[in-house]
This record gives C-alpha cells, structure tokens and sequence, in this order.
C-alpha cells in the first residue's frame, strides 16, 4: 500500500485548494531554480534514471522520449501537453487539472526547459470546462508570481497556453493533436518524420500526457532513486488508477505501479458489486484494450508488463469492471460503435472496417449471426490492426479480440439461441 508521503498527488480529491499558495504549501515550486540550473541534460538524464513511462497508454520511457529533441537546432522547440482525456473510462487527468493545476505547469516549465523549448501547449479535451478554467487561472497566477512568463525567476523564459478542443476523441493522438493546434483537421500524420523532428509548426516537439507531466517535479525534488524505488522493476513509481463500472464505490487513486487488481478493487473501490465471484471481466486500461476474465483477474498486477503477458494492457488504467449481469456482447459492441463514431475516416481499413465490426457484433448480440462469422469478425479486427496510420484502429479492434478470446461461448450460445428464437437488434442495420 502506498504510504501518504511518497503521494505525489496530494490534493486529488480536491478537499483542499487548487491556487497557489495551497498548491506551495503542499511543495510546488519549491526548488524550481536549482533544479533548472542543473541544466538541460541533468533533467533528461533523471527522468530517464526514474523509470517513468508515459502514462498517456503506450508506456514509452519519458526521458528516452525527451532526448530525441535535438540539442542544436535553429527552429524552436515545443512542448504539447496532451490533456484530450477522451478515452472512456479514464478519469484522471481532469482531477489533476481540476485540483492541483501547479503541478502540472511546474512539470512543463521544467520538461520544457529539459528540451530546449520556450514555450508549451497544454491541448485540454472540449468538455472540459471547469478544468480548463481552473487550469487558466492557475497559469495566471504563475505569471503575476514571475514563476513563467518573459524574465521569470527561474532564468528560463517559458509562455505556457492553453489550447480548446472541439470534443474529437482522434485528436489525443499526438499528430492530430498537432493538427488541431495548428488551426486544422484533427487527422493523424504518417511518421516519420516524428515531432521531434517535424512537429508543431514544422519544428521539434513533443507531446506528453498530463500525469507524466505531473509527475516529474516531484522526481526531481526527492530524487529518480525515490520514484525507482516505488513499483516493480521497468514498472517504476507511482499510478492514477480509475476504477468504474460494476464496483461499489468508483473512485480515482494513486497508487504503487503493480499493485494487484484484486487488491485494488476491494481497498480502493468497495469491491465488485455482489461479491468477487459475481465478477464477470475487467477491461484493465482503458476501452481501448482487451477484457480479461474473471480468471486471469484474481492474480494479475496492474502495470505494462504484466498485463501485456496475459494479451491486454495498462493504457491509461482505467479499470472498467462487469459483473454477471453485464451482456459482454452489447457492452463490446457499444465501444465498437464509439470506435466507428470517433474514427477520422482518414485510413481506409479503419473508416470501413470500424462500421462493419460494429454491425456485425450488433447482429451477434441479437443472435441474428452464424457461428463462421466470429472467426471472419477475428479476421477483420486483424486486417485493420496495424494496417492504419494511427492507433485507433488498433483500439477498435482490441476490445473484439478480447471478447472473442475470452467470451466466444456466449457469442455461440446468443446465436444458438437467435437461432431457436430470434431477439429483436438493439440498433436496426439499417441505421448504419
């Protein structure tokens, strides 16, 4: 369990203030210039010491991402905060925005002066109001304190701004949040080039998610050897975690990396709700990933390696749990419709292929399907894995693979069903 003082999330629930002077007595800002005067690469190379990956999803090693900026190079440098938490499910990234903005303009000024940049992008998702201007705000204050801005009192000019989105799930991926900072169409770019090459404005950029972001005063202050020593080994520190879904009391918690879901579930969330032998599956990161069953849950860790060894993911943790009441079917047919809804219709497989996933499970959970149509389904989510520019089609098809690999039982046992006594769709073909 996570002891209170090695909590870098201090105010999470918001029981006490987001401004300034609550944000300093809970320990921002405090030591920014020594950290700064350390240099460019003293940075890099303690993030990199850390462990930290990215906790946007994909788990890339934050410091090894940072050194990929080019150290002598004419254009300017940018920084992209990627705060379009639109992925369902996860619910953390707003509570930070919401209650302890400092943190995270602290962890800019700093991973902005680690790469060379002047000037930061923080891209915050279009429902987010609240946040937004609470997050406005707070940059306010840290101009009038002179701890950003033009001759602040760090020796480093750094601008941090703020950016609105428009609602699209596509742009939190990091080229079409590029895009949309840049005034258009929120579509994924082909990489290469990469952004540290080739990115906002041409010039070498990288975007971070929020919590990594925030996470990175607080390495600085007490130390990589500190956040190393939290977690598991290459699954270092600590974790938001969002626990929804069928669970008694849902919840977001900060705690070590690898704790065990079971664990999780019962200390954080009130447990599965009738019991953990009413539990069904868990989708462990986020919508994006595979379920696991109620089986691989009882022993399994919460962090990247494990959950990647059992075919899922940590992605951005967000526990979404289903209990035996849950039709499994509809519930992955409902994000199979998000996936087709929120795709950019760039890439072919993807633009098709989303539509015709969905339509098909539409017709499996009514049991209007023939059983050689699950292994056909399979096929398409592997045709489109992999074969579109961004990732998105992998999210779409990530979520069937785990349905079929874990439930295909009652995928067999709806259509023998349907077959005896057909059940009226949910959401007519002719919709599409």
């Amino acid at each position: 369990m996570l002891k209170d003082q090695d909590r870098i999330f201090k105010n999470l629930y918001g029981l006490h203030s987001w401004q300034l002077p609550a944000a300093r007595a809970r320990g921002a800002w405090d030591g920014t210039k020594e950290m700064i005067a350390r240099g460019h690469d003293a940075i890099i190379e303690e993030v990199k010491a850390s462990g930290l990956r990215g906790r946007g999803g994909a788990g890339f090693p934050t410091g090894l991402k940072w050194s990929f900026m080019p150290k002598e190079d004419p254009r300017p440098s940018y920084l992209a905060v990627n705060a379009d938490e639109s992925e369902p499910g996860t619910c953390k990234d707003r509570e930070i925005m919401h209650h302890d903005p400092h943190l995270l303009i602290e962890g800019s000024m700093l991973a902005a002066f680690a790469m060379r940049a002047h000037v930061a992008y923080v891209y915050i998702r279009g429902e987010f109001i609240a946040e937004r201007e609470i997050l406005e705000a707070a940059i306010e204050e840290a101009y009038e304190a002179k701890l950003v801005g033009k001759n602040n009192v760090h020796g480093w000019d750094f601008d941090i701004h703020v950016h609105h989105g428009a609602g699209a799930y596509i742009c939190g991926e990091e080229t079409a949040l590029l895009e949309s900072l840049e005034g258009k169409k929120g579509q994924p770019r082909l990489k290469p080039p990469f952004p540290a090459n080739c990115g906002l404005y041409g010039a070498p950029t990288t975007v971070n998610n929020v919590e990594t972001i925030a996470s990175v005063p607080d390495i600085m202050r007490r130390g990589a050897t500190w956040f190393a020593g939290l977690g598991k080994p290459n699954n270092t520190g600590t974790k938001l975690y969002c626990i929804s879904g069928h669970v008694n009391e849902p919840c977001t918690v900060e705690e070590e990396m690898g704790i065990p879901l079971r664990e999780l579930l019962e200390r954080y969330a009130g447990g599965v709700r009738g019991g953990w032998d009413n539990l069904l599956a868990v989708i462990p990161g986020g919508s994006s990933v595979p379920c696991l069953s109620a089986a691989d849950c009882a022993d399994v860790t919460m962090d990247f390696d494990a959950l990647k060894a059992l075919g899922t993911g940590l992605g951005t943790a967000g526990v979404i749990v289903m209990d035996k009441s849950t039709d499994i079917i509809r519930a992955i047919s409902r994000l199979a419709y998000f996936y087709k809804h929120e795709s950019c219709g760039q890439c072919t497989p993807c633009r098709e292929g989303t539509g015709w996933m969905w339509r098909v499970l539409e017709r499996m959970a009514a049991g209007n399907a023939q059983k050689h149509e699950i292994d056909m389904l399979f096929e398409v989510t592997k045709q489109v894995e992999g074969h579109t520019i961004c990732a998105l089609g992998d999210a779409a098809a990530w979520p069937i693979q785990g349905l079929i690999k874990n439930f295909r039982h009652v995928i067999e046992e709806r259509i023998d069903a349907g077959a005896a006594e057909p059940i009226p769709a949910s959401v007519p073909e002719a919709a599409e």
